[in-house]
């Protein structure tokens, strides 16, 4: 059995679910999110606490049943807690700033490079060189994050570019001087 599939999902006293036979939709006091199901699940709620069983020992099912009980995880912790995701840049000149609902990037290319964020997410910018992106949904706070990293992805030799808070750039070493 999947160790992560097997483990079961508490409901905090805010976080509401509904299950039906395609989807699962959990409400929260931050919004709702919607997800649909595959036929080599099953879910079970008792006393606030939800169980994903597989409906037979398929390869398939097996990949399923760890996967449905993250989504479903990520799902209740995202519309009680919210996730962020912080985006620190790195180069002279380089910065960000919020100009009306579009985030403004200078990041050493002849022009700007605007970008518009998803409705459900939510873009700060507390200083030029840090982006927060938060919202409810795991897999688009992520993958908004993934984008505007894409604009301008960290460099080895200087480090300029825009990463993930925390994230390590393996520098290198430059080409010698000639002797």
């Amino acid at each position: 059995m999947s160790r992560i599939g097997k483990m079961p999902i508490s409901l905090s006293n805010q976080a509401k679910i509904e299950i039906s036979d395609a989807n699962v939709k959990v409400t929260g006091p931050k919004g709702t999110l919607e997800q649909a199901l595959v036929a080599q699940v099953t879910l079970q709620e008792e006393n606030g606490v939800v169980t994903v069983q597989r409906v037979d020992e398929t390869k398939k099912s097996k990949a399923m049943h760890g996967l449905y009980r993250m989504l479903i995880s990520n799902m209740v912790e995202g519309v009680t807690k919210g996730f962020t995701r912080k985006l620190e840049i790195a180069g002279v000149g380089y910065r960000a700033e919020l100009k009306n609902d579009l985030l403004a990037l200078t990041l050493g290319y002849s022009h700007m490079i605007y970008f518009k964020a998803p409705d459900s997410i939510k873009i700060e910018v507390p200083d030029q060189t840090t982006i927060l992106i938060s919202g409810i949904d795991k897999a688009l706070v992520g993958q908004v994050a993934a984008k505007i990293r894409s604009f301008r992805k960290p460099e080895p030799y200087r480090g300029k570019g825009i990463k993930y808070e925390g994230e390590v750039i393996r520098r290198k070493e430059g080409k010698a001087a000639g002797k």
